[in-house]
């Protein structure tokens, strides 16, 4: 029987995941997975009773979302939490530029990115 395991990743995995750094220490920049968990409420965490953190694939997938807002959109903080809590974001994905179409373009981009990359490492 195949178990349907859950991977649980830690904030400084997810840190590292997503490159996010103090650029003096070059250590991962937990607090700032902290702080966005302070912001937008989509992001939760499991905190055990020791204080650690462990992210799930759909805290991944919302870490993935404030990142494109950020950093792709130029959203400022205010402007993710916004859209993120508006109820229009469903009916976003419906439109062909949107900003949730455009976070899956950009997803899909990446990906095709990457089996390219190892298409031609495969052929030499």
């Amino acid at each position: 029987m195949i178990e349907n395991k859950v991977k649980l990743l830690t904030i400084s995995e997810v840190a590292e995941m997503f490159n996010l750094k103090n650029t003096k220490t070059n250590k991962p920049s937990t607090h700032t997975l902290r702080y966005w968990e302070k912001k937008f409420k989509e992001l939760s965490p499991t905190i055990v009773l020791n204080g650690r953190r462990y992210y799930t694939k759909k805290d991944i997938e919302v870490v993935k979302m404030i990142i494109f807002l950020l950093k792709d959109n130029g959203l400022t903080i205010n402007g993710a939490i916004k859209l993120m809590n508006s109820k229009t974001k469903d009916l976003d994905a419906t439109k062909v530029s949107s900003i949730k179409g455009n976070y899956h373009k950009n997803f899909i981009k990446t990906k095709s990115r990457l089996i390219l990359k190892k298409i031609k490492k495969l052929n030499g």
